[in-house]
């Protein structure tokens, strides 16, 4: 199996328990991965403060973060082939700089380069109710090749935690992103 290159951006919508939930997870995955490339918002550094109480990010240290300014980083370009990109949580702002093709930092400049290289884009946007620019953003940034994955939880596995609701919707990212793991399936033993 090949490793992946994987590029995970974290913006300032709420939900950073998607993003710490994700990170957790990728960290079990290590020996499915041969890089995690991260950046995240000054909003998202924020309201995971606000939402999580810590700044628990700075604790994953096989991960590189880079700046959001950082157009020097690896996969600000297509010959670095990092092969997946996934913003957790993906705030409508974002989604639709990239549904426009605005380049004006790394994480949309990253998302453009994916898409433009064919590589798989997964966007988990978190606000609600969507209006119908955002609607229309998902339905281009999806004709473009992207996935809009909603942080929309299932709750037949019975979750007791706010991590396993979260949960919940990293397992169907990492399915979607091509990872094998253990998760919950339904009506499988």
């Amino acid at each position: 199996m090949m490793k992946k290159k994987v590029i995970v951006a974290v913006t300032g919508a709420s939900g950073s328990v998607y993003a710490k939930v994700l990170f957790d997870q990728l960290a079990t995955l290590k020996d499915q991965i041969e890089a995690v490339g991260v950046v995240m918002s000054d909003n998202a550094k924020e309201v995971w403060q606000f939402e999580l109480g810590n700044q628990n990010y700075n604790d994953f240290k096989d991960f590189t973060f880079y700046n959001k300014n950082d157009f020097n980083a690896p996969f600000a370009s297509g010959s670095a082939k990092y092969d997946t990109m996934i913003i957790v949580p993906c705030s409508m702002g974002t989604l639709g700089r990239i549904a426009h093709g605005i380049s004006n930092d790394l994480i949309s400049r990253a998302a453009d380069v994916v898409l433009k290289e064919r590589r798989k884009l997964i966007a988990v946007v978190r606000d609600t109710p969507f209006s119908l620019i955002h609607i229309n953003n998902m339905k281009t940034v999806t004709e473009a090749g992207g996935i809009i994955c909603p942080a929309n939880p299932s709750f037949y596995s019975l979750p007791k935690t706010i991590e396993e609701v979260a949960g919940t919707v990293i397992s169907r990212v990492l399915d979607l992103a091509g990872f094998e793991q253990d998760s919950y399936r339904w009506q499988e033993k």
